[in-house]
């Protein structure tokens, strides 16, 4: 419960600073750009990689399953639910946490434990500002990009597959169109809200997990807690809106 409300006060904390002009010094601005792209590029291959092996697993069986079945009417709704709305979030949610998110909680982790956090303090320089506003924000834009990525390239590859194997015959354009067209209209709303929630709260776990630290704590305690609230961030907020789309 106290993380719990750590995560709202802090993400309400977010969003007032990163709308205020007088946030964004030079400073901010650099960590912005460098959260980005460590996020967004260093996450580029990773989702490729995973999203080809969705495609592969996922995608094209079921497709190849559900023609065996007679059953290719109900492909588009099945794919754009289960994977679009579903696995997709989850995933890239992962890869975020797995990649960016454990490297923020080590970075700021050391930085508290090893008391720079309150020397940047006694300098002037706010850490939530500096550390957890920009990364907050440039992992979200990143989520929304590698979701929207991940979605393409799996439903790609998946495509590739059935069509080499002669179970799909129309074009790529057409299968994909069959596929966004089987979304419900809150779905339009409720995807791109999965993948900017999923990115922005798990990093904003990630960094408060850093930031919250006793003399206790060491890097071996560090790591498996900011996993796992990071994990539980990440189901949480998907299941509450899969059920709120319902």
């Amino acid at each position: 419960m106290r993380f719990t409300l750590m995560l709202v006060g802090a993400g309400w904390g977010v969003v007032r600073d990163g709308v205020r002009p007088n946030s964004w010094r030079r400073t901010v601005r650099m960590e912005y750009r460098n959260a980005l792209r460590d996020a967004a590029g260093g996450g580029f291959l990773s989702t490729l990689v995973v999203a080809a092996l969705v495609g592969f697993g996922i995608v094209a069986q079921t497709v190849y399953w559900l023609s065996v079945l007679g059953m290719q009417a109900t492909t588009d709704s099945l794919l754009a639910t289960v994977l679009v709305r579903e696995i997709a979030p989850v995933l890239v949610g992962v890869i975020l946490l797995g990649r960016n998110g454990m490297l923020a909680l080590t970075e700021i982790g050391l930085l508290t434990l090893g008391g720079q956090m309150r020397a940047f303090e006694a300098e002037g320089v706010d850490p939530f500002l500096f550390f957890v506003v920009p990364r907050a924000l440039a992992t979200t834009v990143a989520s929304f990009t590698l979701g929207i990525l991940f979605s393409v390239v799996s439903l790609s590859v998946g495509y590739i597959v059935c069509w080499v194997e002669a179970i799909v015959t129309q074009p790529i354009w057409a299968f994909l169109y069959d596929v966004v067209g089987a979304l419900r209209p809150i779905d339009y709303a409720g995807v791109p809200l999965k993948f900017l929630l999923t990115g922005f709260f798990v990093s904003l776990s990630s960094t408060l997990t850093g930031m919250d630290v006793t003399r206790d704590d060491d890097m071996a305690r560090l790591m498996p807690r900011g996993f796992v609230r990071g994990m539980m961030v990440l189901m949480v907020i998907n299941v509450a809106l899969t059920v709120a789309m319902s």
